[in-house]
């Protein structure tokens, strides 16, 4: 995302966009992506105004990286998930990049440390299927295929920061 100003463990105002107001906003936000503004405001006990422009700095700051309807793949006629793992030949990186952007059966495309360099999670009507998209892969490299049977833990969001002590103490003395 370049050009997006991103947090790290330095930005200085971090104190402050973490505060409770924003962690509330986050916190309902995750709850309900769909919730509108006036009901969120309603929840947080403060007006649309203020609390529209707090979620688009969250937005623009890229705390807030999109909302996403998340969809089930067995529902639409994909029940069989795989993670697999690619060895890429010498000078092949770019093309499993290219590879996985127009193979739409690849959810997630990640660089990864290690004996492999990339680790995908494809998902494909049947196992002939699947097949046929690794295949795509193997022209450049080596694949290491994984068929997921569960998921016991799906995916999740992350657990929001702590409301910071400086910030608590600022508010009690207001």
């Amino acid at each position: 995302m370049a050009g997006k100003p991103r947090l790290n463990g330095s930005y200085s105002g971090q104190d402050r966009l973490f505060d409770a107001v924003n962690l509330r906003l986050l916190d309902e936000l995750h709850d309900d992506p769909r919730v509108s503004m006036s009901e969120l405001a309603r929840r947080v006990g403060m007006s649309a105004p203020a609390v529209t422009e707090r979620v688009q700095r969250l937005e623009r700051l890229g705390v807030i990286a999109g909302f996403r309807m998340e969809l089930d793949p067995a529902a639409l006629g994909m029940p069989v998930t795989a993670l697999v793992r690619i060895r890429p030949g010498p000078g092949q990186l770019p093309k499993i990049v290219d590879a996985a952007r127009d193979t739409p059966q690849v959810t997630e495309c990640h660089r990864v440390t290690g004996e492999d360099c990339f680790f995908l999670k494809v998902h494909a009507p049947s196992i002939g299927d699947l097949e046929e998209t690794l295949d795509r892969f193997l022209l450049f490299g080596q694949t290491t295929t994984s068929i997921v049977v569960s998921s016991p833990v799906p995916a999740r969001p992350l657990p929001l920061p702590q409301e910071t002590e400086e910030n608590q103490g600022r508010k009690r003395k207001r």
